[in-house]
This record gives C-alpha cells, sequence and structure tokens, in this order.
C-alpha cells in the first residue's frame, strides 16, 4: 500500500479537480471517485492510506463509503468534507469511526494538517501501524525512550486524564494517540484540538459548541470538540496557551463531564478522556499568572515527560532511515545514508528535535546530487546556522519602551516569526502575540 496515496470522493467536479491537483502538488499520488459505487471500485484497484470524502452524494454518502473501505482495508484513515447543512452527518460520522472532519470550503493547508494527524497513526511522522490494526508504535530503542514508552504503555491502560509536557518536536501528539489507540477508548474518536490555532473568541465556541443564533455569524448549531470525543479522546494541544478567562471552564466541564453549548438550554454529558499538551513549563506559567493552578493540577492526573532527542541519540540513526524512506523519490531502495552522516547527526544538539531530523532528510533529499547521503550534507542543518541576535538597548530607557524595542529587535530578527520570537524572549506564543497588539507593532519584517 503505496503511503503517500489518497482516494478523493466528492460529488463536485470542481471539488474533485482542485483536491487532486493540491494533493498532487505535495507529492501524493491520487484516485479520484464521483460517488459511493465509484469510490469502493477504485479502492478496490487502489488501496491507500487515506481516503477523503464528502459526506452526501447522489449514490450514498460518505457513511458508505467508510464502511466499504474498511471491510477491505480497516486501517485506513478516512477524512470526511461537510457543508454546513450536514453537520450532524459528521458527527454520526466520527462516532462510527471517522478520523477527523472538516468544513468546506477547505484549505489545502488545513486539510494537509487533518491528512498528518490521522496518518500517525498509520506509519507517518515516526510511527507504524502494522497491518493488523495494532496500535500504532514509536520509533526508538534507547534506554529514555524504551522507559518512556514502558510508562505510556501503563498510563494507556488506565482511564485517567494525561499531562504531556516536552519540547517542540518531540512527538507529543503521536503519543497522545498511542495513548488513544492502546486504550479502551480505541474503537472511539481521537479529536484534537490546537488551543494556540484559534482567536480567544472561537476556541470557547470550538471546544463546547454553540447553537444557531448564540452570536453573529451563528447561523446553524455546531457540536463542540467535547462533544464529538464522546466516547472516545480528546487532545488539547497547547493546553498553556489557553486564554486565562476561559480556564475556569476547562476545569467545570473537567470536573463535571458535562458541556454547555454556547447559548444551549441543555447540558451535554461527557464520556471522554482527556490529554493535554505543552511545549512549556505550567509550573512557571501559573507563576507568571498566566495559567490557574487549580486546572493544572486536574489535568495532571499522570505526568509524563518526553526524552528530547539529544537525549536518546541512538534512535537518530534508525529514525533518519525511517524518513528516508519516507520520503525518498521512486524506487527508494536505491537511496542511503552512509554511516559517516549518522555519526555527524548523533553529534548535533537538536533544537528542533524530531521535526528537525525530519525536516533535515527532506532538505538533503532535495539538495544532493547522489542517491547516497553523506556527511556533506550536515551543512544543510538548520541548527549550525546561527539567529541574528536583537541589538542590545541603551541606559536610561522607560521599562515600557524598552520592552517594545527588544520585542520589535527580536521580531526583526526572527523575520517576523511569533514562535521564534516568543522563544528567544522567554515568554509565551500569547504573550508576544498580545504585546504586538498592544504595541501595534507588525506581525513580519517588510519585504
Amino acid at each position: 500500500m503505496n503511503e503517500t496515496a489518497v482516494l478523493v470522493v466528492d460529488d463536485e467536479a470542481a471539488m474533485r479537480a482542485a483536491l487532486e491537483a493540491s494533493f498532487r502538488r505535495n507529492g501524493w499520488k491520487v484516485a479520484t471517485a464521483g460517488g459511493t459505487g465509484e469510490a469502493l471500485a477504485k479502492f478496490r484497484s487502489m488501496p491507500c492510506p487515506l481516503v477523503v470524502t464528502d459526506v452526501r452524494m447522489p449514490d450514498g454518502d460518505g457513511l458508505q463509503v467508510m464502511k466499504g473501505v474498511r471491510a477491505l482495508a480497516p486501517e485506513t484513515a478516512v477524512i470526511f468534507l461537510t457543508a454546513y447543512g450536514t453537520v450532524s452527518d459528521a458527527v454520526q460520522a466520527i462516532k462510527q469511526g471517522a478520523c477527523d472532519y472538516l468544513m468546506k470550503p477547505v484549505s489545502f493547508d488545513r486539510l494537509r494538517e487533518a491528512a498528518d494527524r490521522v496518518l500517525a497513526m498509520a506509519g507517518a511522522a515516526g510511527s507504524a501501524r502494522p497491518q493488523n490494526g495494532a496500535s500504532p508504535k514509536l520509533i526508538g530503542r534507547s534506554p529514555a525512550f524504551l522507559r518512556f514508552l514502558d510508562r505510556v504503555r501503563k498510563v494507556s491502560r488506565t482511564g485517567a486524564d494525561v499531562l504531556i509536557e516536552a519540547e517542540s518536536g518531540t512527538g507529543k501528539e503521536l503519543v497522545a494517540r498511542l495513548i488513544h489507540g492502546e486504550s479502551s477508548r480505541h474503537v472511539g474518536p481521537f479529536i484534537a484540538v490546537n488551543c494556540s490555532a484559534f482567536p480567544d473568541h472561537l476556541l470557547e465556541s470550538e471546544l463546547f459548541g454553540h447553537v444557531r443564533g448564540a452570536f453573529t455569524g451563528a447561523n446553524t448549531s455546531k457540536p463542540g470538540k467535547f462533544e464529538l470525543a464522546n466516547g472516545g479522546t480528546l487532545l488539547l494541544d497547547e493546553i498553556g496557551e489557553m486564554p486565562l478567562d476561559l480556564q475556569p471552564k476547562i476545569l467545570r466541564v473537567l470536573q463535571e463531564r458535562e458541556v454547555d453549548p454556547l447559548g444551549g438550554t441543555r447540558t451535554v454529558p461527557l464520556d471522554v478522556r482527556v490529554i493535554a499538551t505543552t511545549n512549556r513549563s505550567l509550573r512557571a506559567s501559573i507563576a507568571s499568572g498566566e495559567f490557574r493552578a487549580d486546572l493544572y493540577y486536574r489535568l495532571n492526573v499522570v505526568p509524563l515527560a518526553i526524552p528530547p532527542l539529544r537525549e536518546r541519540r541512538e534512535d537518530i540513526g534508525e529514525l533518519a532511515a525511517h524518513f528516508l524512506r519516507k520520503y525518498a523519490p521512486s524506487p527508494a531502495e536505491a537511496y542511503r545514508i552512509t554511516p559517516e552522516l549518522v555519526r555527524g547527526l548523533e553529534s548535533q544538539n537538536w533544537p528542533g528535535n524530531v521535526r528537525e531530523l525530519e525536516n533535515f532528510i527532506r532538505r538533503a533529499l532535495a539538495l544532493s546530487h547522489s542517491p547516497v547521503l553523506g556527511p556533506e550534507m550536515l551543512v544543510h542543518l538548520e541548527s549550525s546556522i546561527e539567529p541574528e541576535r536583537p541589538a542590545s538597548l541603551e541606559a536610561g530607557v522607560s521599562l515600557r519602551n524598552a520592552e517594545r524595542q527588544l520585542l520589535e529587535r527580536t521580531l526583526e530578527a526572527t523575520g517576523g516569526n511569533r514562535t521564534r520570537a516568543a522563544e528567544l524572549m522567554g515568554v509565551s506564543l500569547r504573550t508576544v502575540r498580545n504585546k504586538i497588539r498592544n504595541y501595534g507593532l507588525p506581525a513580519r519584517r517588510p519585504a
């Protein structure tokens, strides 16, 4: 089964063509179908790990596609595309095993992110799902990583909520999916929400849902992520970026196991396991007043800390080989990494962890003139390039102006990259966003 193949199912020819073109530009092998019957026929001739399907079609619906596909290949991931009028169908699809659903119109960047997430359980980004439908397995045999995996498996067998604190790029969502896949909830939905991806005023609706007319623009009712995750697992990714005024509402949901959709009169009971992740210390955020202590202790039932790549250097060679197989052009067997390059990679600190290693292999494949990647490729490491440092501040400047200058120069040094600026300044991404807004600074360096 080609791990970069997708079947796109939609009765709208324009939508099929747009999705096919987008996937092909990103290196995917694509098959398309305009209905359920054609979709199942295409899948029989080209089994693939991912199906993206519309909900309603003239000769059936996406649920029929999913059932037919799963009968042929149980491990296949299914993403539903739905219009606002068919949200209830998407909710039903999630409950019956769909991996994710997206509202039309959808940008390809969002669809690609969703595809990466759902394929994480089928072999993408450092994990592999065997054909018998077993839980995903993370790559690594170092003592530190094996000890961590043993703790993860023990946690998976419980129903306890989990807090994963780890650096960026270590695979926090993959670990969350492993916990879900190894638990008794594995037949239920896995729903992920990035708490930093939504404006403050939209995150509450995204999590709790809303009824029609709850606020301006709420033309239809929409279930929240908590409700969609019923019977399964909800991942609250980057929980440290959650607005302070929303945190007590989350605490109440976790304590009462029920949610009140915005504008609604009914309470929805919940049977959900919550896994929260963060790439920074929540204890430090508590000390700075950016995170509530009571929510932290409610989430921190079982703490997990993923070892960074620099603490599991023995795994670098195996991970690099995995990414080489994943991204190498056909025939992939012609490509290899020399032992000298592996030793060079093992000597690096990898501040971006596994994600940085993955990006390096992709970059090396793109820039190499040979299928044999040797130590000469080390010049393409991002971490070998020191970022420009913000200039020092003059004495006598007011505290407010000093803060503004520091933020402005840091954004200049990072090319307007807010996440990198937050890392350099030792503050949260939300703090950088708020300061940019307060000082009226541009988010990006002018071209």
